[in-house]
């Protein structure tokens, strides 16, 4: 079984940068398929970003492109995502989900196993 535990979220300017934290047990985090995830209030949870299994492979929502980079430290068994220049329109509950199957990353369906979430509160 393999879990996930979030952090790094918090209530921030624009402009700011964060760094969210997605660490795994239960499993070695190079053979996942890791990929973030954010649902803003009232609205559907998103794809934001992920990495693939066993390679460096990465994808991002194209509103995010620039501005985020998912990244993997093996050694920690962690994924990050690091968030820079901030929006308003970033702020969400971030979710970090993970797969050992091969499919899609952008679809949430594809995971296996979620996080908790953790909130990003971005003020103008």
């Amino acid at each position: 079984q393999v879990q996930l535990l979030e952090s790094g979220g918090g209530l921030v300017q624009a402009g700011d940068s964060l760094r969210l934290s997605c660490k795994a047990s239960g499993s070695l985090v190079s053979g996942l398929t890791v990929g973030w995830f954010r649902q803003a209030p009232g609205k559907e949870r998103v794809f934001v970003a992920s990495i693939s299994r066993y390679t460096p492979t990465t994808i991002y929502e194209d509103a995010v492109k620039g501005r985020f980079t998912i990244s993997r430290d093996n050694a920690k068994n962690t994924v990050y995502l690091q968030m820079n220049t901030l929006k308003p329109e970033d702020t969400a509950v971030y979710y970090c989900a993970a797969t050992l199957q091969n499919g899609v990353p952008e679809i949430s369906d594809y995971y296996e196993y979620w996080g908790q979430g953790t909130q990003v509160t971005v003020s103008s």
